[in-house]
C-alpha cells in the first residue's frame, strides 16, 4: 500500500476523498492554488519517487482550468520521477468534439488525450465517454469504466414493474437497449432534430410508453434540452411517470430551471462531477457515488489484477 499514493485537484475533491475512504488510505499532499494573474500554481509535498500515482480530477467547469491543473499536475509528479502515472478522469472534457463535424474545426478530444500524454501520463481511468473511440486516441492504456452498474442497482431499488427505458437519440439506443434487457423493461426512442449547438427539439417517440414508468437513459445532461424535450414528448404520448438517469450533471446555463420545470419526477447522476448549489437545493436530482468503482479500478490497476468485471 505505501507504493500507491492518491491526489488530487480542485474540480472534484469530496469525489476523492470518497475513494480514499473506500481505500482506507490518505489523500496526497499537494497544494494546487492560483497566482494573482490567473496562473496555476502546483506543489507536492510529499515523498512520490519510485511510486505509482492516481491523479484524480474531472475536467469540468471551468474545464480549461481543471484541465490545466491535471497537466501540471502529471508534469510536476513526472519531474518528481513517479514510477507510473495515472490520470483518473471521473468526467472527461470536450469529448463530445471527437470528430470532424464541420471544414476547419478542430478535433478537441484527440488534442487533449496528445496533451495528457505528452505531460507524462501513462495510463487514464474515466468513466462513461461520450464517444467509445476516444479510447483510440491515446496511445497508452485506457480503461472506460460504466455508471451502468451502480444506476441499475438505483433503478431496481426504486422501480418494480411497469418500466420502459428511453433513448433520447439514435446514439444512446444500445445503452438503452443493455439496460432494458438487463431489467426486463421495454424500449422506446426518441427522434430528435438538432437546430443549432445546445438546443434540441423532440419530434415524436418509437416504442410504447402509455401508462408506463418512462426512465431516460443518457451518459450526461447539459443544458437539459434534450431531457426536457423527451420528457414533454413521453407525457403526450401518455406515460404516467417520467425520470431521467445520466452519468454526468454538466447541468450548465438554464439546464437547472429546465428541470425544474419540465415534467421530470426526478434526475438522477453521479457525482463525476460535483452538483452546482442550486441543484442540490432542489429535490429532483438524486446524487449516486461511483467512488467504490473507481476506488476498485485503482487498487487491481495498482495490483495488476483484471478490471473486467467492472465493466459489466
Amino acid at each position: 500500500m505505501n507504493e500507491f499514493r492518491i491526489f488530487t485537484g480542485n474540480s472534484n475533491p469530496g469525489l476523492a476523498t470518497k475513494i480514499c475512504r473506500y481505500l482506507a488510505v490518505p489523500l496526497g499532499d499537494a497544494k494546487v492554488k492560483t497566482f494573482s494573474d490567473g496562473e496555476i500554481q502546483i506543489e507536492v509535498r510529499e515523498n512520490v519517487r519510485a511510486k505509482d500515482i492516481f491523479v484524480i480530477q474531472s475536467t469540468c467547469c471551468p474545464v480549461n482550468d481543471n484541465l490545466v491543473e491535471l497537466l501540471l499536475m502529471i508534469d510536476g509528479f513526472r519531474r518528481s520521477s513517479a514510477q507510473r502515472i495515472t490520470a483518473v478522469i471521473p468526467y472527461y472534457g470536450y469529448a463530445r468534439q471527437d470528430k470532424k463535424v464541420a471544414p476547419r474545426v478542430p478535433i478537441s478530444a484527440k488534442l487533449v488525450a496528445n496533451l495528457l500524454t505528452m505531460a507524462g501520463a501513462n495510463r487514464v481511468i474515466t468513466m462513461d465517454l461520450h464517444a467509445g473511440q476516444i479510447q483510440g486516441f491515446f496511445d497508452i492504456p485506457v480503461d472506460n469504466l460504466f455508471a451502468a452498474p451502480v444506476i441499475l442497482d438505483y433503478i431496481k431499488t426504486i422501480f418494480k414493474d411497469n418500466l420502459v427505458i428511453v433513448s433520447p437519440d439514435a446514439g444512446g439506443v444500445e445503452r438503452a437497449r443493455a439496460f432494458a434487457k438487463r431489467l426486463s423493461a421495454g424500449l422506446a426512442i426518441i427522434d430528435k432534430r438538432r437546430d443549432a449547438p445546445n438546443q434540441a427539439k423532440a419530434m415524436a417517440v418509437i416504442g410504447d410508453v402509455s401508462n408506463k414508468i418512462a426512465i431516460i437513459l443518457d451518459d450526461m445532461v447539459d443544458t437539459a434540452g434534450t431531457l426536457t424535450e423527451a420528457a414533454d414528448a413521453l407525457s403526450k404520448h401518455g406515460a404516467v411517470e417520467i425520470h431521467a438517469c445520466c452519468s454526468h450533471a454538466v447541468l450548465s446555463g438554464p439546464a437547472i430551471d429546465r428541470i425544474k420545470n419540465s415534467s421530470l419526477r426526478s434526475v438522477v447522476v453521479s457525482d463525476t462531477i460535483p452538483l452546482r448549489a442550486e441543484a442540490l437545493n432542489c429535490d429532483k436530482f438524486k446524487v449516486l457515488t461511483i467512488s467504490k468503482l473507481i476506488g476498485e479500478a485503482i487498487i487491481r490497476s495498482h495490483r495488476g489484477d483484471s478490471v473486467t468485471s467492472l465493466f459489466v
